[in-house]
């Protein structure tokens, strides 16, 4: 047992040292019990000196149940004693269904704390540290941990991991050694990883909707996006084959053309307006080489555009006839009837024939912001990029991602998704498009949560900011999930060195937490701020934690408890470089 209780004050107990200073020195951190036979209190020591021991309340023990928070403070006549080994289960976690183990305490050997499951999943969560701190094992540790149980198989779990560095393949590789229902799979920007089990990642472009394209696009203006809103309407049209379709596709060119044509530009400018239309689009009925039936005679679309001495185009009566034929103003409501197959180049060509058609060429002010997009556009179809977006079959998005999971006849349950071959604009755009595709899967269900998705954002600082998204498109899709995200079983897991950097909206919606070691006071502050469940003492352990070892808190813990994970086996590719061994060069090699 301790001495007696000194005196009380706020949510503190000042407890004399009995034995002297030595025996009490060992105490820092540990839990005790004020048990003054009606009920039992529980604190932690946090400050000793040499006639005093400061301890503060954590929660009250009633029977078999631990509650958090203190309403009723001990008598001063309470009896102070260690914590016993069966009322640390009570908060530390017990080893039974809906539990699973997370790692050591490092103040009482051999002590397991688990965390329940339910409460830590369905939730999002953010990992804080310092590079160094062991950051990447405890995330590798943790999910080695989900799949180590031989009493439970989380066969439908569904973990994707973006990886900025590449660093989780090498954890997670060999899952399906533990249990043959397991598998991983994993997507990389990188093509030389494919000869490594990978798969190239690639998204089909026609699943990307007006938000997503102007992320892509780095749309800054609300006036752009009614240019890429009509891109992908005519894309989609254009990819229609149907005879309705071909229809409303000679009606659009016929009024481009038409348009033009009563333009006050030079006939020269017009002709060569008009056939950039017909090499951007065009059908059997409008192309350079169709032919234009006159009365008695023929000729060939573009023979029509001949200038004459007068600066006139020879057959303008019968072009301006022919095209004429084509048009049908009932069309002009005419919607897409299907999505089809499309690429960036479809979309680069409906976006000239936007400009050209709407006439946006001609107007300087909207021009100026279109061909900021059409730059963007062209550089992302000719440039090392195009890979990423060329799927080669049709596939809606359903099918998409059941596709993602999918894995030789059976399922994946951790998808790593390798960004590190991308700079971290468009690794931004593609976690948000992957981001926007789930959140919109999930809300489609039939059953809601049915299919949960855990998505882990190594590196979260480079992705989930405050951005544009909000001023252009209204929304950010990080900060949508994180406020409606959980009731649909869509849950963030947050991985960052720079929390300050995080959006303030997605970490107030976490729940819970584990903190390595961090030391960059602008952190330290932002998260004191940031978080009403962490106290001076949680921030003030934290600093001094060793490699690996971390402080967890939140809905899944009943108190702020220092654990230290296991290494990870394997460990992930996160190691800093060996300059020793790589610099060290042995006599007679």
């Amino acid at each position: 047992m301790l001495g007696k209780i000194v005196y009380i004050s706020n949510n503190m107990a000042h407890v004399e040292v009995k034995g002297g200073l030595n025996a009490a020195t060992n105490l820092m951190n540990m839990h005790v019990v004020f048990d003054d036979g009606s009920k039992k209190i529980l604190g932690e020591v946090e400050d000793i000196s040499p006639e005093i021991i400061k301890v503060r309340f954590l929660g009250e023990i009633q029977g078999n149940t631990f509650l958090g928070g203190v309403i009723r403070k001990p008598n001063l006549n309470a009896v102070v004693r260690l914590i016993t080994p069966e009322e640390m289960n009570l908060i530390v976690g017990e080893n039974k269904p809906g539990f699973m183990y997370l790692g050591q305490s490092p103040l009482y050997e051999n002590c397991r704390v688990s965390m329940d499951i339910n409460e830590m999943f369905s939730n999002h969560m953010a990992i804080f540290g310092n590079t160094g701190s062991g950051k990447s094992w405890g995330v590798a540790r943790l999910l080695q941990n989900i799949f180590s149980n031989p009493n439970y198989v989380p066969y439908r779990s569904n973990f994707f991991i973006f990886d900025a560095y590449g660093e989780y393949h090498n954890a997670f590789k060999n899952i399906n050694k533990i249990n043959p229902n397991f598998n991983f799979k994993f997507y990389t920007t990188n093509p030389l990883q494919i000869n490594e089990g990978g798969e190239l990642l690639r998204i089909p472009i026609w699943l990307l909707d007006l938000d997503d394209i102007a992320l892509l696009l780095g749309a800054e203006k609300h006036s752009q996006l009614p240019i890429l809103e009509r891109m992908i309407t005519l894309t989609k049209i254009f990819a229609e084959t149907t005879p309705e379709a071909m229809k409303y596709k000679n009606h659009l060119i016929a009024k481009a053309i038409m348009t033009i044509l009563y333009t006050s530009q030079t006939s020269s400018a017009k002709r060569n307006d008009i056939f950039t239309i017909l090499n951007t689009c065009s059908t059997p009925e409008f192309n350079l080489e169709a032919i234009v039936q006159g009365i008695g005679y023929q000729r060939k679309f573009r023979e029509c555009f001949i200038i004459d001495k007068e600066g006139e185009f020879t057959e303008s009566v019968l072009i301006t006839n022919y095209i004429s034929s084509y048009i049908d103003e009932s069309l002009d409501a005419y919607e897409a009837k299907t999505v089809n197959k499309y690429n960036l180049k479809d979309l680069e060509n409906a976006f000239n024939f936007t400009l050209i058609s709407e006439g946006l060429l001609l107007n300087e002010e909207l021009y100026n912001e279109a061909i900021t997009l059409k730059v963007r556009l062209h550089s992302l179809v000719i440039g090392e990029n195009a890979k990423f977006f060329d799927y080669p079959n049709y596939i809606n998005v359903d099918q998409y991602i059941t596709s993602l999971v999918a894995y030789r006849g059976t399922k994946a349950q951790i998808i790593n998704f390798n960004l590190e071959d991308i700079d971290d604009d468009l690794a931004k755009v593609i976690v948000k498009i992957f981001a926007r595709m789930l959140f919109s899967f999930t809300k489609r269900l039939k059953n809601r949560a049915s299919v949960p998705f855990h998505l882990f954002l190594e590196e979260a600082h480079r992705y989930v900011n405050e951005d544009n998204d909000k001023f252009l498109l209204g929304y950010n899709i990080f900060e949508r999930i994180s406020k409606e995200g959980r009731k649909y079983g869509l849950m963030f897991n947050l991985i960052s060195q720079r929390p300050v950097e995080l959006s303030d909206t997605v970490i107030s919606q976490c729940s819970n937490f584990i903190i390595f070691k961090m030391n960059h006071p602008r952190d330290l502050e932002y998260i004191t701020k940031m978080l009403p469940n962490i106290s001076a003492e949680i921030v003030e352990k934290q600093k001094s934690l060793q490699p690996g070892t971390c402080v967890v808190f939140g809905k899944a813990f009943k108190i702020p408890m220092i654990v230290k994970m296991d290494k990870p086996n394997p460990v992930p590719e996160s190691s800093n470089c060996d300059v020793y061994n790589t610099w060290n060069i042995k006599q007679g090699q």
